[in-house]
């Protein structure tokens, strides 16, 4: 065979292998609008950091990002739908950490597996929990709330933003380390929980600073405990886990975090475009202010390999947790 008759084959092989790819695989990414699934209404900590995100990643990639709020069903609704959307880059989840790494961890029997049926793409932020009662509750702190709760056996109860959410793990995994008893009352959103506890319908809460921090400050709740390592700068005279001496109560940090992933089987090059805007957007001074500042979360930069190794050490925590926090199937 001539050189020349060689050159040609293998370019129509080139060209037969192009032909084979999906129509969107063939094209440069991003030629279309990109949708980023949200399992929550509007307005809380998952929606405004993926809105956020997703205004700075529009700017960098030119090429519009919509938001696409799925709520219900402990989020397998949003998932679901990303499952079922093609692994292109133009449809993402908003994933956090009870989705990625708490309910694999505690429940085994769920639909889908993080690892495998996903493509991580990077994280976004890290958000720490705050612990607070309704100020009707005639307590401070951990200890007088486990106090209180021996002396008024079956009162007790705790709101979260649903079964498998960040505040129902994180009060489930509470109450096993400190032997409280609360009846859980689940609710759709965070802003729902805070009202209730406000009003003093629900005596216990534990959510992200983003939807904790100014009612707090107004005094329309209490905080009782943050569930870091160390205090927050923010709010200095609440005490982090570590610091309430009971032995088997450690912190849970961080409370959850923030991401992007895809369906599985994402491209590595739009996997890393696409990683590459997000660390872009998070080192950005305008973005790290106000995810500092007002969303009292801390913004993150790495690699999707780093994002994977995160997931793995967390889901090693939570299994752990998940020996003495048992959750229905």
């Amino acid at each position: 065979m001539t050189l020349a008759r060689s050159t040609r084959r293998l370019a129509l092989l080139g060209v037969a292998a192009l032909l084979a790819l999906p129509a969107w695989a063939q094209q440069p990414y991003p030629s279309r609008p990109i949708k980023i699934i949200v399992a929550f209404g509007a307005g809380g900590s998952a929606d405004s950091i993926a809105r956020l995100y997703g205004q700075k990643i529009s700017e960098l990639l030119n090429t519009p990002v919509i938001i696409d709020n799925k709520p219900g069903a402990n989020q397998m609704t949003a998932i679901r739908a990303l499952m079922a959307s093609p692994p292109d880059g133009y449809t993402l989840y908003a994933a956090t950490g009870s989705s990625l790494v708490q309910n694999p961890a505690l429940r085994p029997g769920l639909p889908y597996d993080p690892l495998k049926d996903f493509t991580l793409v990077g994280m976004t932020v890290t958000n720490p929990g705050v612990i607070f009662v309704s100020p009707a509750l005639p307590v401070h702190n951990i200890k007088e709330l486990v106090a209180y709760d021996a002396a008024n056996p079956g009162k007790l109860n705790y709101g979260s933003a649903g079964l498998g959410t960040a505040g129902h793990l994180a009060a489930e995994a509470l109450m096993s380390a400190t032997g409280l008893k609360m009846t859980h009352v689940p609710y759709k959103a965070d802003a729902d929980v805070i009202r209730e506890v406000v009003g003093g319908n629900v005596h216990v809460g534990i959510m992200t600073t983003l939807n904790t921090v100014q009612a707090v400050k107004a005094g329309q709740i209490r905080a009782i405990a943050v569930t870091t390592e160390k205090r927050l700068p923010y709010l200095p005279d609440v005490q982090a886990l570590p610091e309430v001496g009971m032995k088997n109560l450690t912190a849970l940090d961080p409370h959850t975090f923030a991401s992007l992933v895809g369906p599985a089987g994402m491209p590595p090059t739009v996997v890393t475009k696409l990683n590459e805007a997000i660390n872009k957007t998070s080192a950005s001074p305008d973005v790290a202010i106000r995810v500092r500042n007002t969303l009292n979360a801390e913004p993150v930069t790495g690699t999707p390999a780093s994002f994977r190794q995160f997931v793995d050490a967390q889901l090693a925590i939570w299994r752990e947790i998940g020996k003495t926090v048992k959750l229905p199937e």
